[in-house]
């Protein structure tokens, strides 16, 4: 399907149908009690409504879209902007003048600078940092000595990011307090989100002073990061330089507020994301070991024995389907809003001008009419001959068109790498006390998993 823009005076308009209102509602909070109570389950069922459904949160009127063809139409129209209430919250920690949050020129311009750091050719060179961290993450641990998955996923991800993008010393301990302020801030975001009341998160609650404490050491965080290469005066080939360096449209240096504002979705929004796959994969590889042990088959067959390396990536193709399912099974990314920028036309539905569009790769990514057994984990259905059925728009972890994630190659390379090295060096159960349910935020990650190592 195509999304063309409908001029208010096209006799068109009144033809267009208005979606249909989604059932649960309730007064004041529209249907964000449902997006706070079972947001998953909820998004999941709204297909059985309708290719586009209303919802209300709070006082606004949301356009939800819920089939592949739509979403990929709505990722790839100029009609529609990175905006509504997904974006409003993440300003906050992201601020207003990073790639993430930018549209129009702006978008353009600040994605260019920050494109050379994930071209193809540059990723290689990464390739030593991301073995290093690999294989420190494994032999950190002992065989039958709990993890907590939380930290060392974070850990690894932040410190792969800082070293290969902004060639600092990045410290364990920044690592950590990076962790526990990720976890309080999209969790706070969330709720922003879909409850927007926005007078009482200024009251000073406990959860808002935590929130706000968080959010606080996020951006200090980044200042010392900054400062330290400031005060360095080094120039390494890394992004961070790219970005001292950049200049803006008149051919001045770009501000400080936009390098402060691109370091943090950096080291944030990827990290997040990169940490929450690592978890989930933690997780399968446990409830699935016929699939580690797979892994670990084909890592000895392409490597003989040897510790993998980067350069044994490509050959990894199995590997790279436990990543692919992982992510689709268990995204990160669940939740994305849109909005429309003039009044146009989706799916045969009057989308008015200013309206935000909300979807969820996690629903549309479990869909019975996209996928055989949606629920099951199989890595196989990513295999050549039976990927070619999968709806064009149905799996698009990255997105597509211009707002397609600049760092996909660079994360595929990363979490391919870890789980061949995790697998290959142990087999996983749960340990006592993990909680491997869904904890909903900006992103999703298991509540508290906990996993025992065994050595192979």
């Amino acid at each position: 399907m195509t999304v063309e823009s409908v001029k208010p005076e096209a006799s068109a308009v009144t033809a267009l149908r208005e979606p249909p209102v989604a059932g649960g509602g309730v007064p004041v909070l529209g249907h964000g009690w449902k997006l706070v109570r079972d947001p998953l389950a909820f998004m999941s069922r709204l297909r059985d409504h309708g290719d586009v459904v209303r919802l209300r949160l709070g006082p606004k009127t949301v356009y939800a879209v819920t089939t592949p063809d739509l979403t990929g139409a709505l990722a790839l129209s100029p009609d529609y902007i990175i905006s509504g209430p997904l974006w409003e919250s993440l300003e906050g920690l992201l601020g207003k003048e990073g790639v993430a949050t930018s549209n129009g020129p702006l978008h353009r311009r600040r994605r260019r600078t920050l494109q050379p750091a994930f071209r193809l050719d540059a990723i290689p060179a990464y390739g030593p940092i991301m073995e290093e961290e690999a294989h420190a993450l494994t032999e950190r641990w002992s065989s039958g000595r709990t993890v907590d998955c939380t930290f060392e996923a974070f850990r690894v991800a932040v410190r792969v990011t800082a070293r290969c993008l902004l060639r600092g010393r990045f410290i364990d301990g920044r690592a950590e307090r990076l962790c526990a302020a990720l976890t309080t801030v999209f969790c706070g975001m969330y709720r922003r989100m879909v409850v927007p009341l926005g007078p009482l998160y200024k009251l000073p609650f406990p959860a808002n002073r935590e929130f706000n404490r968080a959010l606080a050491d996020m951006h200090l965080l980044v200042d010392e990061i900054v400062a330290e290469r400031r005060a360095s005066g080094q120039k390494p080939n890394d992004l961070l330089t790219l970005l001292l360096d950049a200049k803006d449209d008149n051919g001045d240096p770009v501000g400080e507020q936009e390098i402060h504002d691109q370091v943090v979705g950096i080291l944030t929004a990827g990290s997040e994301t990169t940490a929450s796959t690592i978890m989930w994969l933690l997780e399968l590889l446990a409830a699935h070991p016929e699939h580690g042990d797979k892994v670990r088959d084909e890592v000895e067959a392409v490597t003989g024995g040897r510790a993998v390396a980067f350069e044994d990536v490509r050959k990894l193709a199995h590997t790279n389907n436990v990543v692919v399912e992982a992510m689709r099974l268990r995204p990160a990314v669940w939740i994305l809003t849109r909005r429309a920028v003039a009044d146009t036309e989706l799916g045969g539905y009057r989308i008015p001008a200013g309206a935000d569009i909300v979807y969820s790769p996690y629903a549309i990514q479990r869909d019975p009419k996209s996928f055989e057994r949606p629920l099951e984990f199989d890595p196989d259905r990513w295999r050549p001959e039976r990927a070619k059925d999968v709806p064009k728009h149905a799996m698009r972890p990255f997105s597509v068109g211009n707002r397609k994630c600049p760092g996909d190659h660079f994360s595929m390379a990363m979490l391919t790498l870890i789980t061949a090295a995790m697998a290959t060096r142990f087999r996983f159960e749960q340990a006592a006390g993990s909680d491997d349910t869904t904890r909903v935020g900006i992103t999703l990650r298991p509540n508290r998993l906990l996993v025992r190592p065994v050595a192979r």
